[in-house]
């Protein structure tokens, strides 16, 4: 029997990278996933529906698939997103509104189309996927840190919110991740190895986060068998925000 048997998740941005291993995740543990992005999922054991969170027609007819193809839906996992660098002064408003438009109101379309079927569900949750700029000041990162931290205070109003409807609410927070997006910003630094092993260096477990550390804890907050947890964000950053280990002799 696995954690998730019977339950019906929704995972966008889930046909590559972290969403990818999340849907990975929720499907080994019994769930029927549906997973919502711009691409085609590649994994056979999912339902793959076109689905664009800047537009509040598609996300829900996206939703209604979903519900419509398995009869329910119990778990949503905001994952889509867009990255941004520089600093405040280096995106114009366009840019900031685009990018808030994906990483924070593309989350409240999603978890507004899903509610009404949510509320149906004995086991309901919804976990947000932040990022450890949501808690750490990290250079060149204004708008993508803005956006993110936007994030963290929606996961815990919507928590405080749906909490009495049985409803649970919460986000994760990766560190910086081995995934496509991080792959790009290496691939155009002057030095990629270098660059690399800057970013390895500032996680104090001395790596990159990988994809499927960040679906493990994504699949623990969506589980029935954490339903005493809600409003919280979980740091998966190798110690990134917490710790502040010596220099190594």
């Amino acid at each position: 029997m696995g954690d998730f048997d019977g339950l019906v998740a929704v995972v966008t941005g889930g046909a590559s990278g972290i969403g990818a291993a999340i849907a990975a995740r929720l499907a080994e543990g019994g769930a029927r996933v549906g997973v919502l992005d711009l691409a085609e999922s590649s994994d056979e054991r999912h339902l793959s529906v076109r689905a664009d969170v800047s537009d509040d027609a598609s996300v829900r007819a996206a939703v209604q698939r979903v519900v419509d193809e398995f009869g329910r839906l119990d778990i949503v996992v905001n994952n889509a997103g867009i990255g941004a660098q520089g600093t405040v002064a280096d995106n114009d408003d366009a840019e900031w509104a685009r990018v808030f438009d994906i990483n924070v109101i593309g989350m409240a379309r999603v978890a507004r189309a899903a509610l009404p079927h949510l509320r149906e569900s004995p086991a309901a949750a919804i976990v947000n996927t932040s990022s450890i700029a949501a808690t750490a000041g990290l250079p060149q990162r204004a708008l993508y840190s803005a956006s993110k931290g936007a994030v963290l205070a929606l996961t815990r109003a919507m928590a405080a919110d749906h909490i009495r409807e049985g409803i649970r609410v919460n986000c994760v927070n990766p560190g910086t991740a081995d995934t496509p997006w991080v792959g790009r910003l290496l691939d155009s630094a002057d030095d990629p190895v270098a660059e690399r092993a800057a970013l390895e260096a500032r996680q104090p477990h001395g790596r990159l986060v990988s994809a499927d550390e960040v679906a493990d804890a994504v699949a623990y907050l969506a589980s029935p068998r954490s339903g005493s947890t809600t409003g919280i964000d979980l740091a998966v950053d190798g110690g990134m925000q917490a710790l502040r280990p010596r220099p190594a002799p």
